[in-house]
């Protein structure tokens, strides 16, 4: 069959970024320009931060927290923003930001709406395959290892000893392959970065157990529920095929992060699994876990097998790694078959992670001074899968999460499919609410968004 595509404006997120790949022929050497690739890091040094890993509960950072000990270097005030301030006074950003007009939108949810022109002006729309989710890692197309050292914050580690380490000028670690955190120069947000796991593996955009946990201890390092981390597969708005998370610093509550929930299972290993409720897009919110690995694995498990099974999805980081939303969508599919409105397509916006959680980053000005929570919703409600759809996909995750909880443990949870038992969850209670309060107007399109390979 032939490929589903559609065209739109790439984000550059390096200033060595070519709207053309012209340098894959470049001889090793020295490429001139400071990069990570073979030709220039060889001998380079870069500040590293080695985290201490968390071996028990999501919040024990938090719980051990001792005010007569000396404390490490602060993560996200010194190391994450401050240094994304040093390179901001250096001019490597693409625009200013923080110049960026912002706004709540008035409504039960509070969507959150920018104004940001500059991140699409000067490029021509590019032609993007949107019904394969895994694709082989291209060495030829831009990938991280072409950024500029400059744009390299720190490198980021575990530690080898109990305690966090910052040191400020440590050799790069090709041979290990060490995991960066990068400015992203056309940022959405105030400390917007890009977490890249193993840079020089050169990995495609696909969740696995040790990525995914590397971007939890980030988040528990932050120790702000502010600073939230995402994930965009592809077919669900990546647009470079080299692994990498994104991250950034908003001092307000997603609208996602409102939305009531409904507890449908428990895992083994304390992992608790609820379902949206009352949100224009469907999904589920994973919580708990006796250490930081079991919530990892429970949420790789899933994404891997949506991976597997070509359906494109998000993930949000929240609450400091206590909270992880995962989002199946089917919106740039729709949008390949001709299935969105030119009303919505005009406004250019491409619902990944940010915007699926209600941060709405608009691109005209006639979109931003017009923007309501129904506009909002109206958008939203064309990215989630339909209600029966939800099911099958739901289907799928319980039943790799409980091969994923088997091969740990030798056997599965008794209460996997543990339903409701009435005990509020942890965060706002869905009550009476059921899975018939989404509205019509909410209900997807026919067309399911699951693409057969």
């Amino acid at each position: 069959m032939n490929s589903l595509r559609i065209k739109r404006v790439p984000t550059v997120v390096s200033n060595y970024q070519k709207e053309d790949s012209d340098d894959g022929a470049r001889q090793v050497g020295g490429c001139g320009r400071n990069c990570l690739k073979q030709c220039c890091v060889q001998g380079a040094r870069l500040p590293l931060y080695a985290f201490k890993r968390v071996k028990e509960a999501v919040n024990e950072k938090a719980s051990n927290f001792d005010e007569n000990k000396e404390q490490p270097l602060p993560f996200l005030d010194s190391l994450v923003l401050g240094e994304w301030e040093d390179r901001v006074q250096k001019g490597l950003f693409r625009y200013d930001v923080t110049a960026c007009e912002t706004k709540v939108i008035p409504g039960e949810y509070g969507f959150i709406a920018q104004l940001n022109e500059g991140r699409h002006l000067k490029k021509r729309p590019t032609e993007f395959r949107v019904d394969k989710v895994l694709q082989p890692f291209d060495g030829n197309k831009f990938n991280f290892t072409k950024v500029g050292q400059e744009e390299v914050l720190f490198q980021f580690e575990p530690s080898n000893i109990e305690e966090p380490e910052f040191i400020p000028n440590a050799p790069i670690d090709v041979e290990n392959c060490a995991s960066v955190v990068a400015i992203n120069v056309s940022p959405i947000e105030y400390g917007h970065v890009l977490l890249i796991p193993k840079i020089f593996e050169c990995l495609p955009q696909r969740i696995d157990r040790e990525s995914f946990l590397l971007a939890l201890h980030m988040a528990v390092e932050a120790g702000n529920p502010y600073f939230r981390l995402g994930y965009n597969s592809l077919g669900a708005f990546a647009t470079i095929n080299h692994l990498h998370f994104q991250a950034y610093f908003l001092a307000t509550r997603f609208p996602i992060e409102k939305a009531p929930t409904r507890k449908i299972s428990s895992v083994g290993k304390g992992v608790k699994i609820f379902e949206l409720l009352k949100y224009p897009v469907r999904g589920l919110v994973f919580e708990g876990g006796d250490t930081l690995q079991d919530l990892a694995n429970t949420v790789a498990d899933s994404c891997i097998c949506l991976q597997e099974n070509n359906i494109p999805f998000n993930i949000l980081i929240a609450d400091c790694g206590k909270r992880v939303f995962v989002f199946a969508q089917c919106y740039a599919e729709k949008q390949a078959l001709g299935e969105v409105s030119q009303e919505l397509l005009d406004t250019q916006v491409n619902p990944a992670v940010w915007e699926v959680s209600g941060h709405m980053v608009l691109k005209r000005k006639e979109d931003y001074e017009g923007a309501s929570e129904e506009n909002a919703w109206r958008l939203l409600a064309e990215v989630s899968l339909s209600e029966e759809r939800f099911q099958e996909v739901k289907a799928l995750i319980f039943e790799a999460i409980a091969c994923g909880d088997d091969d740990d443990k030798g056997n599965v949870s008794d209460d996997l499919v543990e339903e409701a038992d009435g005990t509020p969850p942890s965060h706002e209670d869905a009550g009476a609410i059921s899975n018939s309060s989404y509205p019509a107007a909410m209900v997807a399109g026919k067309q399911e968004c699951l693409v057969q390979q």
